[in-house]
């Protein structure tokens, strides 16, 4: 072979491999890519499958359908209520992910803010559309269910998995007091109509302020239990001899992935929460449950879904505290946050609101807080405690499966 025919070779075999190669654009494009890919696709399977109610996500696009299909409006109901349980959970989930990255200051707050966005969520939307039966309805179940379900059901749970083992915690009085005086404001009004009644000067806007400056002393009372809370009386990270097995949590997402996904799941429990409030009542009709069970009943069950399971865990566990501060801090919040507030908001669309929930609804949230006082008073726990309060919550439960209220009150 002459030199002219190898050289020949050797520049054919060069540019084959030239040819092969990628050039080095593509080698500093595509690893960027993969990487974005990769961490999309593992925040997806954090904030979607990393739950126990994942199983339920079908669900919303469901609704979707059934809603764009003009399917019957029970289905449109019954998948989004289904469809807000595991989005109520990864809500709560995504507030403790921006909790890591703010402090603990700012991190509880975002957490007493954010707590209950799914029943401040449906209080509005039903507040949009007139049906003030609903809002109050829902907001009392989710305080009652919170007292008696979620509460009874970790000292139950609690109890039986630490039979041989005590099982104290501290006295929650800042909470009970705080509940008292949020029971107090709500038992005022309605006294005051009670009182009203038959005399001929009584118009109804003696109720409506009192029920507005008592909304305005349950905010500045919650404001005042946030402070004390979460600034004079900040309970020490390190407080606990018992806590040296805990490993030190971190976040499992960034802070910017974990509030792009708030958002995202709030838009979805928004839109979810309109079906809800929208078809409650045809799915009263079709299914023969009055309007009020399922107010106070099903949808706080479904709002609940995050702190019930959240406050059994920490239960089964024997850290009582935890459990104590998830159920009660929820009922505190919506009771002195979430009422006043949605008062204050219809005082501004114009709506009159006023604070008397009713005879009955008033009377069973009462029993609710004394009972759950006089459970909590010594400081000790035992599963006998927690089958009190389901108990309780059952025959509340069934009280008001055997009202029907019409749906124009």
């Amino acid at each position: 072979m002459s030199l002219m025919e190898s050289y020949d070779l050797e520049r054919e075999e060069k540019m084959r491999e030239s040819l092969l190669l990628p050039t080095s654009n593509d080698c500093n494009v595509s690893p960027v890519r993969f990487r974005r890919l990769k961490s999309f696709l593992a925040n997806v399977r954090i904030v979607v499958f990393e739950t126990k109610l994942f199983v339920l996500f079908p669900a919303i696009p469901m609704a979707f359908v059934a809603h764009c299909y003009r399917f019957g409006r029970p289905w449109i109901f019954a998948l989004s209520l289904i469809g807000l349980a595991p989005l109520a959970e990864r809500l709560s989930f995504l507030t403790e992910q921006i909790a890591y990255f703010t402090g603990p200051t700012v991190g509880g707050l975002v957490n007493a803010t954010c707590g209950n966005a799914t029943e401040l969520i449906i209080a509005l939307f039903a507040l949009h559309k007139r049906k003030i039966h609903v809002l109050k309805y829902s907001l009392l179940g989710s305080i009652i269910s919170n007292l008696l379900l979620v509460l009874g059901s970790s000292l139950l749970c609690g109890g039986i998995a630490n039979l041989n083992k005590e099982q104290k915690f501290d006295h929650a009085d800042a909470n009970t007091l705080l509940l008292l005086l949020g029971l107090l404001c709500q038992i005022a009004p309605l006294l005051f109509n009670l009182h009203s009644i038959g005399s001929p000067t009584s118009d109804g806007t003696s109720v409506l302020q009192l029920s507005r400056t008592c909304c305005i002393v349950m905010l500045i009372a919650y404001v005042s239990y946030l402070f004390f809370q979460l600034k004079t009386h900040a309970q020490p990270e390190d407080q606990d001899d018992d806590d040296e097995e805990l490993d030190k949590e971190t976040a499992s997402i960034g802070v910017w992935s974990a509030f792009i996904w708030l958002c995202l799941m709030t838009i979805i429990i928004s839109v979810l929460s309109e079906y809800v409030v929208g078809t409650i009542e045809e799915a009263s009709k079709t299914w023969g449950l009055s309007v009020s069970f399922m107010s106070i009943i099903m949808l706080p069950i479904v709002g609940n879904a995050a702190e019930h399971a959240g406050a059994v865990i920490f239960a089964f566990k024997n850290k009582l505290d935890i459990s104590l501060g998830v159920a009660l801090g929820s009922a505190s919040q919506i009771m002195m946050f979430v009422v006043p507030l949605c008062v204050v908001t219809a005082w501004m669309m114009g709506i009159q609101m006023t604070l008397d929930f009713g005879l009955l609804e008033t009377g069973c949230l009462a029993f609710s807080i004394f009972i759950t006082a006089f459970t909590l008073q010594d400081g000790s726990s035992h599963y006998l405690k927690g089958v009190i309060l389901v108990l309780a919550y059952v025959v509340i439960g069934a009280c008001f499966f055997v009202q029907h209220v019409p749906f124009d009150e």
